[in-house]
């Protein structure tokens, strides 16, 4: 079965968890991976990872070093990905349980989080409590990366999303309109955290 025959199949099953009727295309997956270091070995985690496509992209930048766990609440995109990447850990949970999921590896944070969730699906608790987890996880000098699609940007939830971003990091930076992917999209690139009672 096709990835996006896969992924639309999906969507049409859970609306709200997938977010999406295709994958994401190479340009954004560009995009969206561009914090993930070339050198080192970052803990780099991924957020609703679906078939994989920004999967391919973090791999790629990794070159076999570091550690890539990714986090997925649908089993079917899970188990895809595992079959497909072996050497990503992929983890069947939410999001929401990130620092349990890098306590329980003995990661004190992720270096780079990059998201594939569909935020504009969320309600307001459920954006807060998984944004809440991802900048607790985050390391000091890290970075976060999701996207939104340019033709919902206008939505209350989309909107209610951007403000929450600058409400919790104190550098959120808006990258350019990938008009070839399906949706077009936007990058979020978003860095220091805001600690409580910092």
């Amino acid at each position: 079965m096709s990835d996006s025959w896969t992924f639309l199949s999906q969507f049409s099953r859970h609306p709200f968890t997938v977010g999406a009727v295709a994958p994401s295309g190479p340009g954004l997956a560009a995009d969206i991976t561009a914090a993930v270091p070339r050198t080192g070995d970052p803990v780099v985690v991924e957020l609703g990872p679906g078939t994989g496509a920004f999967t391919h992209a973090i791999q790629r930048r990794l070159g076999g070093r570091g550690r890539h766990l990714a986090l997925e609440v649908n089993p079917r995109f899970a188990a895809r990905v595992a079959r497909r990447y072996p050497t990503v850990e992929v983890v069947l949970g939410d999001a929401a349980a990130l620092g349990g999921l890098l306590a329980a590896r003995r990661h004190p944070s992720a270096d780079v989080v990059v998201s594939g969730l569909p935020w504009a699906a969320f309600r307001e608790g459920r954006q807060r409590s998984v944004l809440d987890a991802v900048a607790a996880g985050l390391a000091d000098g890290g970075a976060f990366t999701t996207f939104a699609y340019r033709h919902a940007l206008w939505t209350p939830p989309a909107r209610r999303f951007r403000s929450l971003l600058e409400r919790v990091f104190d550098e959120v930076t808006v990258g350019r309109t990938v008009w070839g992917n399906l949706p077009p999209a936007l990058v979020y690139h978003c860095r220091r955290p805001v600690r409580a009672g910092g």
